[in-house]
């Protein structure tokens, strides 16, 4: 997470252009709120501090959904992304819950492997697990993301299940959100809940 960070002030600036209603959160509170709307089912935009470098969003520029739910890859396929309905979507998991779920010996906090999902595990993770098993999962501990951690085990204390779905803030054919204005473009232009 090397990119650019945006102050409050710019973030809305961004949102009252746009006429969207908004509540200031503390960071406990946010992460609660966000874990209930992601296990109703509800899809939800996240971005926080400095923007990720690299080819994947890694919590800071993402779309989140409910792993537990295989409706949640079909749903963002079609009200979403835009895109393929067979494109598959990787799982965030918590460090310490990574090999309770996943065949992977060591963290992966960029989204660079593909393991195998435990197996009898498929069930609890379906709209993250690949037609052959697989997740190219992304994995985060408390030190390197408190806030994004924060989430998952909110989430986790509501499901439990440790893993959400997490993709780019984007649209298909478009760059992932930078900007505050870029992420309630998006927003305002998907059917995001």
């Amino acid at each position: 997470c090397l990119g650019p960070a945006f102050d409050e002030p710019a973030i809305v600036k961004a949102l009252e252009a746009h006429g969207l209603a908004f509540r200031k959160h503390a960071p406990d509170e946010l992460c609660r709120e966000v874990a209930r709307l992601v296990h109703d089912d509800l899809i939800v935009g996240w971005f926080q501090g400095r923007m990720e470098f690299g080819p994947r969003a890694l919590g800071h520029r993402s779309i989140l959904g409910n792993a537990c739910n295989p409706e949640t890859k079909e749903i963002l396929n079609l009200r979403v992304k835009l895109r393929e309905e067979f494109r598959p979507f990787a799982p965030v998991v918590t460090e310490d819950a990574l090999q309770a779920y996943y065949d992977q010996p060591t963290p992966s906090p960029y989204m660079l492997y593909a393991p195998r999902v435990k197996t009898g595990l498929e069930a609890r993770v379906p709209a993250s697990t690949h037609v052959d098993g697989t997740s190219r999962v992304q994995t985060v501990s408390k030190a390197q993301d408190p806030l994004f951690y924060g989430l998952l085990k909110e989430f986790e204390s509501l499901s439990g299940v440790p893993v959400l779905i997490n993709t780019s803030f984007n649209i298909k054919g478009e760059p992932i959100v930078c900007t505050p204005e870029d992420a309630v473009r998006c927003f305002v232009g998907t059917d995001i809940d």
